[in-house]
C-alpha cells in the first residue's frame, strides 16, 4: 500500500479529539461498466453491483488504510461465500479484509493532521478494472481517474486472467515492494505511471498520486467511468 499505511492509531485519537462535530463521509459506489461487478470496500463489506447500480457507504473521521475496489467473474452462493477471478476476499461476499491482486485501488484516510483527508487510486496491487475516485462535495474539486487500456497492454510478467498484476505481488522483492523504504521507479512501474500518471504505480509514488480534500467532504467511485 501507498503511505498511507503510515497513518495509524494516533491519528484515529487526534480526530476524535479535534473533530468531534464532523460527520461521517460517504462513498457512492457506481457501477458504469457494461458488466457485473461485485464493489468491495474495507470498511464497509461487499455488494453485487449490476451496470447502473450504486452502493453507498460511510466512514467517520480518523478512518485510515481504506480500499475500495471492484472483483470480478464472482460466484458466492446463497451464504455469500464463494470466489472472484479478481480482487477476492477470502472467498466472502461481504468482505473483512483487503482483495487480492490484482486490483484497482480507491484508498483514503479521513480526519488526519490540518483537517485533511488523504485519497488516492492505487496500481501496486495491479489494475483489474477502470475507476474514478473524486470529490462529491462543492469543497474539493480533486478527480483521480485511471482508465487505460492496462489489461490489454499488459506486459506478459504480470498479465493474469482478468488483471495485470502490480510488480511487487508478482516478485515479492524489495526493489518493487520497497520493503527497506528506499526503492524507487522501476521499467514496469513506469508501465502503470504513463497509463494513468495520477495512480501510484510503486509504493514512493507519494508526489504525484497522493492528494487532499478538507475533512467533511463526501466522495464517489465509480468502475468504468
Amino acid at each position: 500500500m501507498s503511505s498511507l499505511k503510515t497513518l495509524s492509531i494516533f491519528s484515529f485519537l487526534f480526530a476524535a479529539l479535534h473533530f468531534p462535530s464532523v460527520h461521517a463521509a460517504t462513498f457512492d459506489i457506481t457501477n458504469k461498466c457494461p458488466y457485473t461487478v461485485w464493489a468491495a470496500a474495507k470498511p464497509g463489506g461487499g455488494r453485487q453491483l449490476n451496470n447502473g447500480q450504486k452502493w453507498t457507504i460511510s466512514a467517520a473521521p480518523g478512518t485510515t488504510q481504506a480500499r475500495i475496489w471492484a472483483r470480478t467473474n464472482c460466484k458466492f452462493d446463497g451464504a455469500g461465500r464463494g470466489s472472484c477471478q479478481t480482487g477476492d476476499c477470502n472467498g466472502l461476499l461481504a468482505c473483512q479484509g483487503y482483495g487480492s491482486p490484482p486490483n484497482t485501488l480507491a484508498e483514503y484516510a479521513l480526519g488526519q493532521y490540518a483537517n485533511l483527508d488523504y485519497i488516492d487510486i492505487s496500481n501496486i496491487d495491479g489494475f483489474n478494472v477502470p475507476m474514478e475516485f473524486s470529490s462529491a462535495s462543492a469543497g474539493c474539486t480533486r478527480v483521480i481517474k485511471c482508465t487505460a487500456d492496462i489489461v490489454g497492454q499488459c506486459p506478459k510478467e504480470l498479465k493474469v486472467p482478468g488483471g495485470c498484476n502490480g510488480p511487487c505481488p508478482v516478485f515479492k522483492t524489495d526493489e518493487y515492494c520497497c520493503n527497506s523504504g528506499t526503492c524507487g521507479p522501476t521499467p514496469f512501474s513506469r508501465y502503470f505511471k504513463e497509463r494513468c500518471p495520477d495512480a501510484y504505480s510503486y509504493p514512493k509514488d507519494d508526489p504525484t498520486s497522493l492528494f487532499t480534500c478538507p475533512t467533511g467532504t463526501n466522495y464517489k467511485v465509480i468502475f468504468c467511468p
